[in-house]
Formats: structure tokens, sequence, C-alpha cells
């Protein structure tokens, strides 16, 4: 279900600065993902690190529907991201307490990253086992690490990009090193603008 976006509270730019350090921290724990478990994936060198992010507050440079667009320099080097809140967050067994939930596609122009799908799922993930992204018919594995997922083979994250411009939702699956399953919907509305708004600032 996509939520109506004048019900939509924007986030403001404090709460930016901790998201913001979530996504860096997703990129960080991407660099240390062993490369074996993801095929294709380029060499990518060293990401500045989370706490860099307090020296930069993140601009607001859109909000288009459900998804914010912003930017950030830490460390003195732009980074750009797209964000949405998920609009339903299910468990089971239900009502399982869970720390905020996010979804990410940052670009790293300085390390020639673009569009790089991640998300926090608000708990630790189960040791060694995959996340699913479901999205316009197709289905993308994500690799897990600590509370956060990102796609395992960076080769698909570009037909994934593509099918989310043109979904109305997606969905998020995992489960947590407690058993718990998570099933978390993201309405799609206004993500083709964000990203687009977000690539003119990140060239």
């Amino acid at each position: 279900m996509i939520r109506d976006c004048r019900s939509l509270v924007m986030l403001p730019l404090v709460a930016a600065m901790s998201i913001a350090h979530g996504a860096l921290a997703l990129a960080q724990q991407a660099q240390q993902a062993p490369a074996a478990t993801r095929p294709g994936a380029p060499a990518r060198p060293p990401v500045v690190p989370a706490a860099a992010v307090g020296q930069a507050q993140p601009q607001l440079l859109g909000q288009f529907g459900d998804w914010g667009a912003y930017a950030a320099t830490p460390g003195g080097r732009k980074v750009c991201f797209a964000l949405a809140k998920p609009s339903s967050a299910q468990t089971s067994p239900p009502n399982r307490p869970r720390n905020p939930t996010y979804f990410f596609v940052t670009t790293r122009p300085a390390e020639n990253v673009r569009n790089e799908v991640s998300t926090l799922v608000g708990y630790p993930l189960k040791p060694n086992s995959d996340a699913t992204a479901e999205v316009g018919g197709n289905s993308f594995v994500m690799y897990t690490q600590n509370d956060g997922a990102w796609i395992k083979n960076v080769a698909e994250e570009a037909r994934m990009i593509e099918a989310m411009r043109k979904s109305p939702d997606m969905v998020i699956k995992g489960i947590s090193a407690r058993g718990t399953q998570s099933t978390d919907t993201y309405s799609l509305k206004g993500l083709s603008q964000a990203l687009d708004r977000m690539a003119q600032d990140c060239r």
C-alpha cells in the first residue's frame, strides 16, 4: 500500500545526521564484506569512517513522495543518498522490538560508487543468512552483516535500481539472530525523482 505523500512528515536535518551515520556505516560494512560472498563486486577503496559524518551535517536536497534526497561531505568527500522508511514493518512472531528501519541508495563519487542499495533492518541479522528484496516481479539476494544488508551480486545493482524506478513498492525480508522474521514494505513513490535529484548533486 502506497502512502499519500501529503501524510509524510519530512525528516528534519537533525534526524538526517543519524540516518547518514547509518548509511556510511553500511557502506563501511560493505567494504569489509568478504569478496567471495559478493560475486562480480568491483574493487572499492575504504570509505570515510562513519563517525566523520558528525562534522558534515547532511543537506536535504528535496523530499519526493516517500523518499528524501540528501547530500553530505564527511571528511571532505561528497556523499549523496536517497532514503525512505518502510510503509509497513512486520515481524513474525509479531511486535518484536526493533530499532528504526531504513532503505538507502547511496552515491560516493570519489570512490566511483553510484546507486549502491542497502538497508538497516533494526536488529542484528542471523549470521551467514541472506535477506531478499522483492521488486517488480524480481527477487534479489542481499548479503547481511550485523543489522545491515546490501545486494549480494553488485552486477545486479543497476537492474534492481531500474526495477525500483518502475515499481510501486518493494518488500525486504530477513531473519534476525534470534530467529525473528521481518517483512518490510517500502513505497517507491518519489524514488525516481529523488535519485535524479541526487545525481545532479553528486556527479
